[in-house]
């Protein structure tokens, strides 16, 4: 199977037309919408002895754009960022839209505090802190023998 993309070399129309049509056009192309995919940002989760780490990378963002929500065990993190640009030149208007979100929720373990978790966005990364209840905490485990 194969497949064809549309090069900058092959011009549909004449380039008097490029700037009218440069919003439409670089759809087309590898930078283009068409050429993009839905992805949500990465998430990284530690534990350590006293609580759980969630780090997730969403550069561009802004900490206003965030919704962290805790519905019994279930903890989601959400974002949404709209943007809107408008170009004004001698003969034409050009605006642009770009509206992006994302959504991802995660169960929690029965060890997490939900009222004590604090969440910080800061360089692209927001940072979760999900505290261990104390009890669980000082519980030191032991070691079960199989009969």
């Amino acid at each position: 199977m194969s497949t064809k993309t549309l090069t900058k070399g092959t011009d549909l129309f004449p380039s008097i037309f490029n700037d009218y049509f440069k919003p439409w056009s670089e759809w087309f192309n590898g930078d283009g919408l068409l050429q993009r995919t839905a992805t949500a940002p990465s998430v990284n989760i530690t534990e350590e002895k006293d609580k759980y780490n969630v780090s997730l990378a969403a550069p561009g963002m802004d900490k206003n754009d965030f919704s962290v929500e805790l519905e019994g065990k279930m903890l989601t993190i959400s974002a949404e960022k709209e943007e809107k640009k408008e170009e004004k030149e001698k003969k034409y208007t050009r605006k642009e839209y770009n509206y992006s979100s994302f959504s991802r929720s995660f169960t929690l373990p029965e060890d997490v505090s939900g009222e004590k978790i604090e969440a910080k966005y800061e360089n692209g990364i927001l940072t979760l802190n999900l505290p261990k209840n104390e009890k669980v905490k000082s519980n030191p485990g032991k070691k079960i023998v199989v009969n």
